[in-house]
Parts: C-alpha cells; structure tokens; sequence
C-alpha cells in the first residue's frame, strides 16, 4: 500500500511539475493577450473546435471568460496552469459555454489551488452550487486520500448585474445584459436567467466579449472604441443545412422549427450584422469565435469575414482554438 501511494503522489507531482514547465516557457509577464481556447458555437460537439471559452493574459495574470466542455485541457495545451485561473466570467448559463466548469473546478481542488476562485455573471450561484453537488462523491472518496480542504472554501458564485462587475491592479471588467435571452413570460426561465456582455478594459488595450447575442444597442455603446471585438457569429441557414443532413431538422415539429428558428434570428447576430456592429461601435479589430456548425466539414469561414467586411472597413480575423491575439 506504501508503495502504491507513493507512486500515486509521485505521479501526481509529476503532473504538477509538467504544468509548470509548460506555463514557463509561455507565459508573458507583462501586457495583455487573448488565447481564444474554444472557438465553436453551439452544443454539438465537433472534431476540430472545443467549446466557447477565452483567456486574457494581463501581466502574467490569467481570466478566463466562459467554460465550455474542454477548457481545462485546452488551457494546458495554451502553456497556461489552470490552477492560476481565479477569476471566470460566464456570459450566459448555456451549455456549450459551461460544460467545462465542473472539470476546471475540480482540477483546480484535486491540485489544491489555495486561492479562492471567484466565478461570476447571471445565474452562477445555481451552477456553481450545482457542479459542487455533482462533484461530491469523489471530494468525499478524495477525503480518504488526505484531501481535507472542503470545495466549498474555494469556489464562489457570484451573480451580477449590468455595471462594473470586477476591478484589479490589472482589469476593468464592464457588463451589460444583451438580447440572447428573450422568454415568454410565464416560462421557467423569465426573471430568471440572464445573458450578458462583458468589457475588459487594460492597461494597454480593450476587449468586448459579445457572448451570445443578438443586435443590441447595449453592446454597441459598450463596445465604443475598443480595440478588439471578440464577438459571436452565425449563419441559420449552416445550420439548418447540418441539421437536414443528419436528421435533427425534420425531428423537429413544426411549432420547434418555428421557435428554433425565431431564437436564432432574434439572439445571434449573422456576419454582415458583425459588420455593421464593428462600424457603429468603432472598434480597431474584430475576432470571430463561436462559429456556427457547418455542413461543410472543411469550411474556413473566410466568407463570414467577407461579408463583415461590406460594412467594416478594420481588420476582421476568423479565430481558431489556441490562437493568440
């Protein structure tokens, strides 16, 4: 038994010291950089793109702005520790941008991060509370193993509303409700649940994370002069094609067709309305990221792009994961 355990924490340090090589011979000290982690929209899972999430990295410090499904794993892949991250900030209570939260926290609790890690935006103290429901069973088989440090002394859910939501030596964190989320009244989520958009504001430079939205003079104002536009972009008709080659579309009802298809009109924005977003607001760059699913397996996007291009004359990148802005 001595020796199993003995292998097992040697294992464990193993895996600790790895991490550590890899964060420190990629991890800048000193200025801001954004590592779009997950670059797909939507819940389908894909070969090619994780789920939406990003990383700014401020002076050597790490914020990670919503947890799609992989995020731990594509945080070491970035060269980054994922016990570092302290401060997460979730646009909205989607799947596709919190299938990851549980992993990273528990990932962060099974290598002993110390510091608490504060998880904020609309409707998080329910998801939190929820993953340290879903994560007790091992937290109590971990017991036995010498992990004593209860989940609930690290990991704290915040619920927000528009304002300045967070401030540091390093970042201005602005948000504003958007219009991804439109519910009927009398619907188990009006008054409920909210989606929001979020300003990083650095010393050096200016992010707006659109999160899922659809037009919205709200993140337009807040959007004003940045200098990155990070935002969400989607074609219906890509996905309706998918969806039509594999089945889903004609499993639908029709009164499902009709409210997938209002959802996707009304709460995502296409990318000639990118385009038109990026001009109003006078942003220097813009960053698609949540690309929507397409039929074509071998798609580059570059034709979103273009289509931004007829209203926006700066520069407009199609994000991949792991890319470095």
């Amino acid at each position: 038994m001595k020796t199993l355990a003995v292998c097992l924490l040697m294992g464990s340090l193993g895996a600790v010291f790895a991490i550590d090589r890899i964060a420190a011979q990629t991890a800048p000290t000193t200025g801001t950089q954004l590592i779009t982690l997950g670059t797909a929209g939507g819940p389908l899972p894909r070969a090619d793109r994780a789920q939406s999430s990003n990383l700014l990295v401020v002076n050597g410090a790490l914020y990670l702005i919503d947890a799609g499904g992989s995020v731990t794993s594509r945080v070491v892949q970035s060269g980054h520790d994922f016990r570092k991250i302290g401060k997460i900030f979730i646009t909205h209570p989607h799947s596709d941008h919190t299938a990851g939260l549980a992993t990273l926290m528990v990932s962060q609790w099974e290598y002993q991060r110390a510091e608490p890690t504060d998880i904020y935006g609309g409707g998080v103290e329910a998801l939190v509370e929820g993953a340290l429901i879903y994560l007790t069973p091992n937290a109590e088989i971990r017991w036995a193993e010498g992990k004593k440090r209860p989940m609930t002394d690290t990991f704290k859910g915040h619920d927000i509303a528009a304002g300045i939501i967070y401030q540091d030596a390093n970042i201005k964190v602005t948000a504003v409700e958007n219009t991804h989320f439109r519910f009927e009244p009398g619907t188990p989520p009006y008054g409920k649940y909210k989606s929001f958009s979020y300003r990083f504001d650095t010393l050096d430079r200016s992010f707006l994370f659109t999160g899922d939205t659809g037009w919205s003079d709200a993140v337009i104002d807040l959007a004003k002069g940045a200098d990155v536009l990070v935002t969400e972009v989607t074609s219906t008709d890509d996905v309706i094609g998918l969806m039509k080659r594999n089945g889903a579309w004609q499993a639908k009802t029709e009164s499902e067709q009709e409210g997938w298809l209002r959802h996707m009109h009304e709460e995502h924005v296409t990318p000639e309305e990118v385009g038109r977003i990026a001009a109003q607001a006078g942003v220097k760059t813009v960053v698609m990221t949540h690309l929507s699913p397409s039929p074509d397996p071998n798609d580059d996007f570059a034709r979103y792009a273009i289509a931004a291009k007829k209203h926006f004359s700066g520069s407009v990148l199609i994000a991949k994961d792991l890319m470095k802005f």
